[in-house]
């Protein structure tokens, strides 16, 4: 479903990545660790766009996003979803309008009904008239992947995104997200620095070392 192919990328002289290859099955969810500067999130940025390479390829479904580190397909185009650490929702917008930002294109009718269905999904009813600083960071984070899961991604790419929350939060929040994305069927790639929060998180799990991904 997913191949990423001899990625390499370098920022002036350093070099952090050098022959990262991936391959991913529909559904599985992936965890990737290293540490502080090894390139996790720029792997991440180069699968959805947001970051050129000295070289490699990705190729999702089939198609060849992006190869000898020029952007053939755009980010937004990509049919990827991407949830930071920071939230990142729009605090002047409702938990309704924030979801539906992705899909502005669509009918009321069939916002509703898909923002409807998601908050079910994210077990979060009948909140779609609040506010971001309304909501815990847990809840902010699960408004985030229903955002993120409204444009239906083939894809989603998850960079840290509980690293803000206390301990208790987070380990809740870890279990209840994996089950989001098992039961909609969402390949995923998340990158954490914690080897807890990976095990509990991922069907694989994989480490940046030497500048090359090995799978654990």
């Amino acid at each position: 479903m997913l191949r990423v192919s001899d990625l390499t990328i370098s920022f002036e002289d350093n070099k952090v990545l050098d022959g990262f290859n991936l391959e991913l099955n529909s559904g599985d969810i992936f965890a990737l660790l290293g540490d502080s500067g090894s390139g996790k999130s720029s792997a991440l940025r180069f699968i959805a766009g947001l970051e050129s390479a000295q070289s490699g390829a990705v190729v999702l479904n089939g198609s060849d996003l992006s190869s000898n580190g020029s952007h053939q397909v755009r980010p937004e185009q990509r049919e990827i979803g991407m949830v930071f650490q920071d939230y990142a929702l729009f605090p002047h917008m409702t938990v309704f309008q924030n979801i539906c930002f992705g899909i502005s294109d669509l009918s009321r009718d069939v916002k509703l009904k898909k923002v409807t269905e998601l908050l079910q999904l994210i077990c979060l009813e009948g909140i779609d008239k609040k506010y971001p600083h309304q909501l815990s960071g847990g809840e902010q984070q699960r408004v985030c992947l229903a955002r993120s899961l409204a444009t239906s991604p083939k894809l989603l790419l998850l960079d840290e995104p509980f690293s803000s929350l206390d301990k208790s939060h987070r380990d809740q929040l870890v279990t209840e997200v994996r089950e989001i994305l098992k039961k909609e069927g969402v390949t995923s790639i998340m990158v954490t620095h914690d080897q807890s929060e990976a095990e509990n998180f991922a069907d694989i799990i994989g480490q940046i070392h030497n500048k090359q991904l090995h799978i654990n």
